[in-house]
């Protein structure tokens, strides 16, 4: 499951749980992409539930959508993502290295709190 909602002008909210299909991963992509058209200094909070590797046709989707995603990413500063698992909060960080101008930080499921107070701090 992949859904992403606008919570306010400038934060994102993005789930994942289980599986992502090619149908989701299309509408979803596409919803985000038109939602944060006009958006600067953009917040993106992940919920990582039980993360399994999506359907080969979903990541098709995403390979599709590269030039317009690395776009997008000029929109946002800032990401936190709430995940159980050390090695996807670790992966989550060290994505955020190799991005120039685009902090990511990772917190506990359970640390949502601190996850949107670090989100609003700047």
């Amino acid at each position: 499951m992949l859904e992403i909602r606008q919570e306010s002008d400038t934060l994102f909210a993005i789930d994942f749980d289980g599986k992502i299909t090619a149908a989701e991963m299309e509408r979803e992509l596409d919803k985000l992409i038109a939602l944060t058209a006009d958006v600067k200094n953009g917040r993106l909070i992940y919920h990582v539930g039980q993360f399994e590797l999506p359907e080969l046709g979903a990541m098709m989707v995403e390979m599709r959508k590269l030039p317009q995603l690395f776009s997008l990413l000029r929109r946002f500063d800032r990401a936190a993502v709430l995940a159980d698992a050390p090695w996807l909060r670790a992966m989550a960080e060290w994505e955020g290295v190799l991005i120039p101008g685009f902090e990511i930080k990772s917190f506990a499921r359970k640390d949502e709190k601190q996850a949107r107070e670090w989100l609003a701090a700047r």
